[in-house]
């Protein structure tokens, strides 16, 4: 085994039904590598349908990591994440595999090679002082720290709240905690090969669409039957076709109601992660 292949890992990232998945089995079995789950909602044991996992089939053709390995009773942060999905590439570069990480998740691969910025604790007072503002946060970051303010949108309050509290908490712009974090990134100094899965979004649609009427043929109804009776606040409530199967559980609506909004939302969810994977296409790695 040669040290570039020790140090070497594969981004496979894209939208739902993009084909990922499909990607990167075929490149397991083409270059000895192990596909380690980038999705947040694929880690969940309950969720098998719904969350798209791969079939007994696919898992016993390529070996697959963190799928299915947590409860949703449990909470599962980005770090936790982050700290299994580095186990688990260490794990395959010590058996001389390649690390294949695929997903949907862009949090999640953003920590791998960004690294999650360790912000020291913000003293509730000042915290609250700015996230109950009702002023001009874009003008009030602008005097404290104009290279932040150029980042964020004047109408993103949340995020310049935020970026207001870390520096008067910290006496540091947050810029300097996340290149703190990318110093320390874990595939800092690996060759990362990245591939990010591009479809035509009606395309995505109908395929989605129909993957959604394939997982009501599958036992999606009684995969969230035992759900229902969990506080829709759990991450994996939130899952797409959760609410709506446990509306029409709990007699709200019809199933064919539940399908319909079901689908609604897989779009709506696709053009969130197409915007947000456009917006990161721009990004110097």
């Amino acid at each position: 085994m040669n040290q570039t292949k020790a140090k070497s890992a594969l981004l496979i990232a894209g939208p739902t039904a993009s084909g990922k998945s499909a990607l990167a089995l075929a490149l397991a079995r083409e270059r000895d590598g192990v596909i380690i789950n980038a999705d947040a909602l694929q880690v969940y044991k309950e969720l098998r349908i719904l969350s798209a996992r791969p079939t007994d089939e696919e898992l016993h053709m390529a070996p697959h990591r963190l799928y299915g390995h947590v409860s949703g009773l449990d909470s599962y942060s980005v770090a936790h994440w982050l700290a299994d999905a580095r186990r688990e590439i260490e794990s395959a570069w010590a058996a001389g595999k390649l690390p294949i990480i695929t997903g949907g998740t862009g949090m999640y691969f953003m920590a791998l090679e960004q690294g999650l910025a360790e912000v020291p604790s913000i003293d509730p007072e000042i915290r609250e002082k700015w996230r109950s503002f009702e002023g001009d946060l874009y003008g009030e970051l602008i005097r404290r720290d104009k290279e932040s303010a150029k980042a964020l949108k004047p109408n993103d309050r949340q995020r310049l709240a935020r970026a207001l509290e870390v520096i008067e908490g910290t006496g540091q712009p947050l810029s300097h905690w996340q290149a703190e974090a990318q110093s320390r990134a874990f595939l800092k100094d690996v060759a990362v090969e990245r591939h990010v899965v591009e479809v035509p979004r009606e395309e995505l649609y109908n395929r989605a669409e129909r993957r959604f009427d394939q997982m009501m043929a599958a036992g999606a109804l009684e995969e969230v039957r035992p759900l229902i009776k969990y506080g829709s606040v759990l991450p994996m409530m939130k899952a797409i076709g959760v609410p709506e199967l446990t509306r029409h559980l709990r007699g709200e609506i019809s199933l064919q109601e539940a399908v319909v909004l079901a689908k609604t939302a897989t779009r709506q969810y696709i053009k969130r992660q197409l915007t947000w994977w456009r917006g990161q296409a721009g990004r110097d790695h």
